[in-house]
């Protein structure tokens, strides 16, 4: 798979791209990332990538020229057929829509990412509406740059390739990676096949199923007489299966109740639910 990120910062992204997993997959031929320089495609003398937006306003607005002629000079097909070509062209906004596990998923389905980051106040809105596939952002706050988003982006998608992890299961035992829920459609990214995260849901004693990650613990068994749960030292994996689920559920529901809106809980997940009173915190 290749990553493309357009910026006007390109040394930013020397650290991000160089430690843990995605340095690991860049090395072993897993994942391509190239940083492009967006002023490297202007034409003035002053290297200019931002103008005053009209109708006036505060700040600056980064210019339609450079980003277009960048995707352009990359090959990347036109945006009314890339659904043939499994490429997807995302501009890094606040104003996107949120990005979250599921769509890491199918972006890694695709072979092809071009991440573009927004600066300043925005970016010219002909980018977002005739380049760009779609928009996201990674939370509901605003960042300097989209620079920050796009690492996110590519370490999140990174991790979920084939050979990128040591354990390839272990991608399917963190929090968020769920099977779809039948009430909520996939995203639609050009050219993605479906997610690739989750596809099986919860299996044996480990998995999220969509839910926030169960507790771990390793050794010592007892540390300043704090103790793991004897269930996990018992060898009883159906035991060891339940309590991880229960535990699992309460922190979903104490954390994050709005996950159990998108998964889909099974009669023995309910049971539990009942057991820990919480039924009408759903």
């Amino acid at each position: 798979m290749k990553f493309d990120i357009l910026t006007i910062f390109p040394e930013f992204f020397r650290g991000p791209l160089d430690y843990g997993i995605v340095r690991r997959a860049r090395e072993a031929g897993v994942v391509e990332i190239s940083v492009h320089d967006l002023r490297t495609f202007t034409h003035d003398r002053h290297r200019t990538v931002d103008d005053r937006p009209f109708g006036g306003g505060e700040g600056m607005v980064l210019k339609p020229e450079p980003i277009f002629e960048c995707v352009e000079s990359l090959g990347v097909a036109a945006r009314d057929v890339r659904s043939n070509t499994r490429e997807s062209v995302v501009l890094l906004s606040p104003q996107g829509g949120l990005f979250n596990q599921d769509i890491a998923g199918e972006l890694a389905g695709l072979e092809r990412v071009v991440l573009i980051c927004g600066r300043y106040e925005g970016v010219d809105e002909r980018v977002g509406a005739f380049l760009a596939d779609s928009e996201m952002s990674i939370g509901e706050y605003v960042l300097s740059g989209g620079e920050l988003g796009a690492a996110i982006i590519v370490d999140a998608v990174t991790r979920l390739l084939p050979g990128a992890l040591g354990n390839e299961a272990s991608a399917q035992q963190e929090s968020f990676t769920r099977s779809h829920h039948p009430s909520k459609p996939k995203t639609g990214l050009p050219g993605a096949p479906g997610s690739a995260a989750g596809a099986e849901g919860p299996s044996s004693t480990c998995a999220s199923g969509g839910l926030l990650d169960y507790p771990h613990y390793t050794r010592p068994a007892e540390f300043r007489g704090m103790k793991v749960p004897e269930v996990l030292v018992s060898g009883n994996h159906e035991e060891i299966r339940r309590w991880r689920r229960r535990e699992a559920l309460e922190k979903t529901m104490r954390n994050r109740p709005d996950l159990l809106e998108r998964v889909l809980l099974s009669a023995e997940d309910k049971e539990f639910i009942g057991e820990m009173g919480l039924e009408g915190r759903q």
